[in-house]
């Protein structure tokens, strides 16, 4: 098991859900805004990312038919639990490690999204990741990628890799960047620096919003 892996399990085995500090219950304006402008609809959706699984939750309960992955072991487990203290939904939880090559079903998804994900992930990874989102998605379908942009002044500097206070390694990117890597693969649709909340204040990020061509 790598680092990464292992430190994120220890964070969800041994931290409450309100101190975790990527963890929220709300679903992210920017895909409750894709649905209210019926951008999005109800259709097969992946969360890819998923931690606890509360937006995965949230989006089943508004007719989406979910599935839900992870590396960490311990935050699937724990997601599965709690989608069976709600009513019943239609969720298909996975560990799942998105640096190598994925072996859910090929061209099965309408939309795909990641939100504070990427940022966790090195660009020697990238591609692999890429490749695996377009593994997943149906022809035409959406995704939306949300992470932190280079932009953001947290964790100390203004630097491309930084440490968080959770003991993580984040790789800020660029919108340069982040056009260059899903370009190949999809039609952007939308590509822009947007402010997304945090616990402990608001972050600089990118937002890109794409069609798989």
């Amino acid at each position: 098991m790598n680092k990464a892996r292992q430190r994120f399990n220890q964070i969800y085995g041994e931290q409450s859900p309100e101190s975790i500090p990527w963890n929220s219950l709300e679903l992210p304006s920017a895909i409750h805004q894709l649905i209210s402008d019926k951008i999005i609809v109800a259709c097969k959706a992946i969360d890819i990312g998923c931690g606890l699984g509360n937006y995965a939750r949230t989006l089943a309960q508004l007719g989406f038919e979910m599935t839900a992955i992870d590396f960490s072991e311990v935050a699937i487990d724990k997601a599965k639990i709690l989608a069976k203290e709600e009513e019943e939904l239609n969720i298909e939880f996975h560990v799942t490690d998105f640096t190598k090559s994925i072996k859910l079903n090929e061209s099965s998804f309408d939309f795909a999204y990641d939100y504070g994900l990427l940022h966790h992930i090195f660009p020697e990874n990238r591609k692999v990741y890429v490749e695996n989102v377009i593994h997943l998605l149906k022809s035409k379908a959406f995704y939306l990628s949300i992470a932190f942009s280079e932009d953001d002044a947290y964790f100390e500097g203004t630097g491309k890799y930084r440490e968080t206070p959770a003991g993580s390694i984040l790789y800020f990117s660029n919108l340069k960047e982040i056009e260059e890597l899903f370009s190949p693969y999809f039609t952007i649709l939308d590509l822009k620096k947007i402010t997304i909340p945090g616990k402990n204040g608001n972050h600089q990020a990118y937002y890109a919003f794409m069609q798989k061509k």
